[in-house]
């Protein structure tokens, strides 16, 4: 293998080093030419071009020292690899490498001067200065011309209908993506350049292709090879360097791809079929969830496992990752058929091992979910199944209600009654201080669930975060939509903002909690920053290869019935204490009187039952924090503009899918 790459190796080089031979010295004559100009020119300057007033006291030592003065410049310019740069890629170090060795010519020329001079009379001292300067600029011109004409040559030589490309990182992932684009008959893939903020990889190759700087070079580079696309090929790279990067790259109008993360590096599966586009998730700038792999596996491992909601973003996802963890069976429950047929369909294909169940049915439906737990008896149930859409639960409020509260007491109550081990509900960050409908049930689920850990051996938890990236009905897919409609993309209020986090982030969060559930507990990511919508909004046009406010206008359309500027994680009075896990916290409980909570459940469940138009005021005595729809009015009106915060069309973004 080795002895091939030296031997493709000098097959490149042979001609090359002709072409360098010849641009080094044809760079050399014309510094001689520049040293004698600059000599010359700093005399005729000092007596205003008049030649026939200069001193032949002045002229002779300069005329005689030239010589010298000639073999020392090009020494200098030699020791500083003015013949070494690559000038089409100059910047500040050749910059400054050009400017010390003129003033070191110039230091040379006052020193050695003083013993050419002719009858005790030195060379005027402007002359110094003034070589320097004319040195300085002969030299910048030719270097910096050269820079120009190269430039322009690259334009012309890729005016073609060959992908240009560049290439971001250096390191393993880097060679094999471009060994596999060079070395393929089919890719119309060009690798132009490599970008690494690696200093000790400047001026160097991989696979024959120049890395030529840093990211701050990005800009400057695909204008020069005029790149169509840039592949950031640096899986193993933290998020916030990751969203620095992309950040600039979104500013050049190239199309971004990407690597999905670390683990394809590690199970060898890094290729050009494995690369994405780049999404707006990647800009977050947030590390992802680290999970505890071996622990998950611990207790899902030989298990009998449900899922309500299965079929929906976050339930799939669940789905997808216990199937890789061997579960002794599989039993995904949602009422939409379609959801469910196709992550049925996925799974028999990517797990034909798996012993899968797929069961149609509604969590309000009693005697059904009774029936399910009694068949199959599982052991760990995660409860995804709910109504999430804000604005639509606002208008239909005892449906919410119905599905969300009561459809989790009748599942929960189904878990505890045939010896379920594990209980884990899908909650939601709107359930802190609800300002909506959905967030005020979800807030009642979390309730109920650390009540009946109180009285059943099952261990009952509840997980909230914040908005789910992708899925059903939220933010990112509606603003694709308006995007490839042409227009506006629909923001609430450009002072909006969300936590966020992506599908396979969420799952591992519930996944991590199942693991940690002693009972009782409500588990809370810390999600970082929150995220401007109007930012995902604007990043999410240029990435999409538009220019905000000229090819796709952003619209303000003001908050919908029930939505928050801002969203909390926790309550202030449940405070919060850390896990092994750094990146998730616990939520203390809070203590109520459980009777009182019963005696107002059944009143609420009249109330939905009997489509009570009046039954947020239920809800608000079991929820005094929720505030209705009068009491959010008045609070926005006094809200203070830095905590403001929007949700554009993904208020529903919350983690509790699936269409039950």
């Amino acid at each position: 293998m080795n002895n091939k790459e030296t031997t493709n190796t000098d097959k490149i080089r042979k001609p090359f080093n002709f072409k360098i031979l010849w641009r080094r010295t044809a760079l050399i004559i014309y510094d001689v030419i520049s040293v004698v100009l600059a000599s010359y020119l700093a005399i005729l300057v000092r007596y205003e071009f008049h030649i026939g007033l200069i001193p032949r006291t002045f002229l002779q030592p300069i005329e005689t020292f030239l010589p010298i003065n000639i073999l020392i410049t090009i020494g200098l310019f030699w020791a500083f690899r003015m013949y070494h740069s690559l000038w089409a890629y100059a910047g500040e170090q050749e910059l400054q490498n050009l400017v010390i060795s003129c003033l070191l010519s110039g230091i040379a020329n006052a020193v050695l001067l003083q013993y050419f001079k002719v009858e005790d009379q030195p060379v005027p001292q402007s002359y110094y200065f003034l070589y320097v300067f004319f040195l300085i600029g002969l030299v910048f011109t030719s270097r910096f011309s050269y820079r120009f004409l190269r430039s322009q040559k690259h334009k012309r030589e890729n005016r073609t209908n060959s992908t240009a490309v560049m290439v971001i990182g250096a390191g393993e992932a880097a060679n094999v993506i471009i060994k596999e684009i060079i070395t393929s008959h089919f890719s119309t893939m060009v690798i132009k350049c490599v970008i690494d903020d690696d200093r000790g990889k400047w001026g160097r190759y991989i696979q024959g292709i120049k890395i030529i700087g840093g990211r701050d070079r990005i800009p400057e580079a695909c204008e020069l090879y005029d790149i169509d696309e840039i592949i950031v090929a640096m899986p193993s790279i933290p998020r916030q360097e990751l969203k620095q990067i992309l950040n600039i790259c979104s500013k050049t109008g190239c199309k971004l791809q990407t690597l999905p993360g670390m683990y394809q590096l590690m199970n060898g599966e890094v290729s050009v079929s494995r690369l994405r586009d780049v999404e707006v998730e990647d800009l977050l700038g947030r590390e992802a969830v680290q999970v505890d792999i071996g622990s998950i596996i611990g207790y899902v491992s030989g298990k009998v496992v449900l899922v309500t909601g299965g079929g929906g973003s976050i339930g799939s996802e669940l789905c997808r990752q216990i199937a890789g963890h061997r579960p002794r069976q599989l039993i995904i429950v949602d009422i939409y058929e379609n959801n469910a047929y196709d992550i049925q369909q996925e799974l028999k294909i990517t797990h034909p091992e798996l012993n899968l169940v797929v069961l149609i049915a509604s969590v309000r439906n009693t005697r059904r979910i009774n029936r399910i737990f009694e068949t199959y008896k599982p052991d760990i149930v995660y409860h995804a199944a709910a109504h999430k859409h804000v604005p639509l639960m606002e208008d239909s409020p005892c449906e919410a209600i119905k599905n969300n509260v009561f459809g989790t007491w009748k599942t929960a109550m189904a878990a505890a009654a045939n010896g379920t081990q594990r209980f884990v509900m899908i909650s939601t960050d709107k359930a802190v201080n609800p300002t909506n409908i959905m967030g005020a049930s979800k807030r009642i689920c979390e309730m109920i669930i650390q009540t009946f850990n109180k009285h059943y051996d099952t261990n009952f938890v509840a997980v909230r975060f914040g908005n789910v990236l992708g899925s059903n009905g939220s933010v990112i897919p509606l603003f694709r939509r308006q995007i490839a409609a042409g227009g506006p993309v629909t923001v609430t209020d450009p002072n909006i903002i969300r936590y966020f986090m992506t599908i396979p982030e969420a799952v591992s969060l519930v996944l991590q909690a199942g693991a940690y559930a002693k009972g009782g507990e409500i588990f809370v990511l810390d999600m970082g920053e929150p995220v401007k919508i109007l930012d995902l909004a604007e990043n999410l046009i240029r990435l999409s290869g538009y220019r905000v406010g000229e090819d796709i206008q952003i619209k303000f359309t003001g908050l919908r019935p029930g939505e928050k500027l801002y969203e909390e994680m926790l309550m202030k009075e449940e405070g919060m204490r850390e896990t092994a896990n750094r990146q998730i916290y616990i939520g203390r409980p809070i203590e109520m009187n459980e009777i009182e909570f019963y005696r107002q459940l059944n009143e609420l469940k009249l109330a939905a039952e009997n489509e009570q138009p009046d039954v947020r005021e239920y809800v608000k005595a079991i929820v005094p924090t929720y505030r209705m729809p009068e009491e959010q009015k008045a609070a926005q009106a006094v809200q203070a503009p830095q905590q403001e915060t929007a949700d554009a069309g993904g208020s529903g973004t919350q983690a509790g899918e699936g269409q039950n």
